[in-house]
């Protein structure tokens, strides 16, 4: 099974966007470790929120395009990754360790990707 992990940052924190030249080593090590066990598909960081817009389709309206930064966003992704995992149970422990090489507050959302077969038959 696929999942998709979305980890939040305080957008206001310096280091969500300077990670230090420790945290790098730590994440680079992860990273190669967990790809080479054939856990991790692909993880990125992402820019704030200055760099970003958001596309809106109210229902019955017209689409709305709004350039960052969000004023209203405090936590906001700061990055994902795409795991492969036996289960739920596993996707959290993975996360649990990924979360522990951050040096401030974090929160990850775990969502199990649709497969394809998963989907109902059409015809």
């Amino acid at each position: 099974m696929r999942f998709l992990m979305m980890h939040r940052v305080d957008e206001h924190d310096p280091r969500s966007w300077n990670p230090s030249p420790e945290f790098m080593e730590k994440m680079g090590a992860f990273i190669q470790e967990s790809a080479e066990k054939d856990i991790l598909i692909t993880a990125e960081g992402v820019h704030p929120t200055e760099k970003g817009a958001l596309v809106r389709k109210p229902r019955g309206a017209a689409i709305r395009v709004t350039d960052g930064p969000f004023a209203e966003a405090k936590e906001v992704i700061g990055g994902f990754a795409l795991i492969n995992a036996a289960d739920r149970a596993e996707a959290v422990e993975f996360a649990k360790r990924y979360v522990e090489l951050f040096d401030q507050e974090i929160e990850v959302e775990i969502r199990q990707v649709v497969e394809f077969d998963e989907l109902p038959a059409q015809g």
